[in-house]
């Protein structure tokens, strides 16, 4: 299928009709959509990008060891963890008067996606 396209938009109809229906009936539903827009949007933020980080190279960390590791207060990095965790990218236990926080698969996965890991630092 050929059109000749300004930047944005094609200049005439051209609409593969059986592909474009086929793609418009395999599509996720709108519940499944606005989950993944709001497990994304989680992670635009550089302070929970680099809580998500720490997460993933740490394993399981409490709010005082990610804020030592972040660089910020308690206080914001609770937020932030809060954050994640309402979108299902972590999770948390508590462990006597600590909680623990972690990585669920989803957000290791979508971690992955948008900031790849470092190479690990020799020993």
């Amino acid at each position: 299928m050929l059109c000749v396209s300004s930047i944005d938009r094609c200049d005439l109809l051209c609409l593969d009709l059986p592909k474009a229906e086929a793609l418009r009936t395999a599509r996720p539903d709108m519940e499944d959509l606005v989950g993944a827009a709001s497990a994304a949007k989680a992670l635009a933020d550089p302070t929970r990008l680099v809580v998500a980080d720490a997460l993933r190279n740490g394993g399981e960390l409490c709010v005082c060891d990610l804020a030592w590791v972040t660089e910020r207060s308690d206080k914001l990095v609770s937020h932030h963890v809060r954050q994640l965790r309402g979108a299902g990218l972590v999770r948390s236990r508590r462990d006597g008067k600590m909680v623990m926080y972690s990585l669920t698969v989803l957000g290791a996965a979508l971690l992955a996606a948008v900031l790849p890991a470092a190479p690990a630092v020799p020993a």
